[in-house]
């Protein structure tokens, strides 16, 4: 089975900040709330349809890690362009197996949130796989429900993740469905296009913050 879009990563500084930054720009609250004990982290998500949007931050209140946080999230760079407001960071791609998890994406992780189990590829820095545009690489136990399959629909979708054309990029990159709204051009970083309820777009790359 090709790899998919799973979800589109967010972060911010502050949870509460995002959240209210995001629901003005998407003209939707968020869905579900969810902390990760193992990373430090809490997040917010909303559905996309085929996938979905995670907003992301340190937790203020939780443990520290022991280990870098994922995202970048402790990076000096990452940190510097959160502080001007909510921030693309990545995004994270579906597998049926980690058989085309090439060495830079990273050791894979067993992780939790309440009753979810995934896996997931986590560079032992933390940091994201060329800045972002190498998506990390997830596994669903199967059978087991998604976020995207159990989310509630607020009428948003994604239309297309934009990334650059670059060979080590595309040669790292697992095998896609052929559906897969992945466009590939000229720009830097990444960029994703998402469609509201009421028709309006909004599109966000790694050099804006919101």
């Amino acid at each position: 089975m090709p790899a998919e879009i799973d979800h589109i990563v967010i972060g911010c500084a502050g949870l509460d900040e995002g959240v209210a930054a995001l629901r003005k720009a998407l003209g939707a609250p968020p869905v579900h709330f969810g902390a990760h004990s193992q990373m430090g982290t809490h997040n917010a998500l909303w559905s996309l349809g085929s996938c979905y949007l995670e907003l992301i931050s340190i937790d203020p209140d939780a443990a520290p890690p022991g280990r870098a946080r994922w995202f970048g999230l402790d990076g000096t760079a990452t940190q510097a362009r959160l502080h001007n407001g909510p921030a693309l960071l990545t995004w994270v791609a579906r597998v049926p197996d980690f058989s085309q998890a090439k060495a830079q994406f990273g050791p894979v992780m067993s992780l939790t949130r309440d009753a979810l189990r995934w896996q997931l590829t986590v560079p032992d820095d933390g940091e994201m796989p060329m800045e972002g545009c190498l998506p990390a690489l997830i596994k669903w136990p199967d059978g087991s429900p998604t976020p995207t399959q159990t989310l509630s629909d607020s009428g948003l979708r994604l239309r297309s993740l934009h990334l650059p054309s670059l060979p080590a990029l595309r040669a790292a990159l697992p095998d896609f469905n052929t559906d897969q709204p992945i466009r590939f051009g000229s720009q830097r970083g990444i960029k994703v296009v998402i469609e509201r309820a009421d028709g309006a777009r909004v599109e966000w790359d790694q050099q804006t913050a919101y």
